[in-house]
């Protein structure tokens, strides 16, 4: 690690997931193994190839804001973010004093609202049997009717960034990065490298998503890459296990407040954590498919590694992208290996995607928030419903029992769609 860099330290946390509506009700879901999968209740799903999901449960912005009507028109990844800036803006106690312009947001998000009901009433509105093309003017006039300004707006993926900096008073740096399933991790990546740069003190950062809705579902089961397990929802997501078919899409939000170590301290904040390596790369192969050599992933960990000037050898336990599909598990099982040798049979990994499935873009934030949370209570999650092993990953995935174990140093790692690989090393803090 450079010592003469400005280091960046996380000193607040907040997140609402299918685990729960905060920090601590993830963690202990995660910890004693619970399932956050259902079947889906967003919207009518009976006829769907995949008919399940983590959704955030028993949700209403009213029970966490008190002018919850303000937000009618923003799409949930915007309700989302506002519940989990709170918590952890709340977490950081951080003082009226300080310069706010030295503080600013930079957020790995999902695309907002979807109008799915007045669509398809557009749609159908403007299709004239026996034509089989719909009429763009009468499709035109029927969206002026029935679309919302206010809602179309909120679709937009930067506006999330922008209304937690209006909520808070945040007038510094505002950043808004969408790199699918990796989107979050690069946004703390990136918001470390601004904060280490000396352009801010303190950085609100992570993302919010939610696919759960009839275009993101029919979207990723022509991928092919959802779990079709119907017959038992809370078994379908299985990382690393030789039976796997594809994961289980999640929503939700993690939001974390980054800060510069010297600034934390001088304000007494307490420290959870520290950044302490970042690395990024792109696979330059396939949208869909991780490189099968794992080239960008094992670049990604090494540079990492480099970043926070740390072995191989004094990574702990690995935070698995693991999404439960066959090729990104067995492509990271080999990226592990091939960075840390034979340290790589002798590391606890774990994959958090088995209890709450995959938030896409808030995944990367909310693997780092556990992480962090394991470095506190030394007690690393299990990878649930992993009963059969596979030849070709055959590390040590703390089988269905999380493990008491104190660690120094977690790797993080988040590969998405696309080929965007992110590799986050937190440490615990060391003055």
């Amino acid at each position: 690690m450079n010592t003469h860099r400005r280091r960046v330290v996380v000193t607040g946390k907040g997140a609402i997931t299918p685990l729960g509506h905060n920090v601590e009700q993830l963690y202990d879901a995660q910890i004693h193994g619970r399932s956050g999968i259902a079947w889906i209740r967003n919207f009518e799903a009976s006829t769907f190839p995949t008919r399940f999901a983590a959704e955030v449960k028993d949700f209403r912005l009213s029970d966490h804001l008190p002018n919850a009507d303000r937000w009618r028109h923003a799409g949930p990844n915007t309700h989302f973010a506002l519940v989990a800036a709170k918590e952890a803006i709340a977490d950081a106690a951080i003082p009226a004093g300080i310069d706010r312009t030295r503080f600013g947001v930079y957020l790995g998000n999902g695309d907002g609202s979807n109008d799915f009901p007045n669509l398809i009433s557009a749609i159908a509105r403007a299709a004239k049997p026996p034509e089989t093309r719909t009429n763009p003017n009468e499709f035109f006039d029927a969206a002026l009717t029935s679309f919302q300004p206010g809602h179309e707006y909120e679709l937009e993926m930067h506006t999330t960034a922008g209304r937690l900096a209006q909520i808070h008073d945040l007038p510094g740096p505002n950043y808004t990065c969408q790199t699918a399933c990796a989107a979050s991790s690069q946004a703390i990546g990136e918001a470390t490298e601004i904060i280490r740069s000396g352009e801010a003190d303190l950085i609100l950062s992570g993302g919010a998503h939610s696919m759960i809705h009839p275009f993101g579902v029919t979207g990723f089961n022509l991928l092919t890459a959802l779990s079709t397990n119907n017959d038992a929802p809370t078994r379908a997501s299985r990382p690393f296990d030789l039976n796997r078919d594809g994961f289980v899409l999640g929503e939700g939000a993690g939001i974390v407040v980054l800060e510069e170590l010297e600034h934390a301290k001088r304000r007494g904040a307490k420290i959870y954590a520290e950044i302490a390596g970042y690395g990024t790369t792109a696979d330059a192969y396939r949208v869909t498919d991780s490189h099968p050599d794992g080239r960008g992933a094992i670049a990604c960990i090494q540079m990492a590694l480099r970043d926070s000037g740390l072995p191989p050898t004094a990574i702990g336990y690995i935070n698995a992208h693991g999404t439960s599909t066959q090729v990104n598990d067995r492509v990271e099982t080999l990226a592990i290996k091939k960075v840390l040798g034979e340290h790589a049979y002798r590391t606890p990994v774990s994959s958090n995607k088995s209890m709450m499935g995959h938030l896409i873009s808030a995944a990367g934030v909310v693997e780092l928030i556990i992480s962090v949370m394991c470095l506190q209570k030394h007690i690393l999650p299990p990878t649930i419903n992993y009963e059969t092993p596979d030849p070709e990953c055959d590390l040590d995935y703390i089988p269905n029992v999380a493990r008491e174990k104190r660690v120094e140093h977690i790797l993080s790692n988040s590969f998405g769609f696309g080929g965007q690989n992110i590799s986050l090393v937190i440490s615990r803090f060391k003055d």
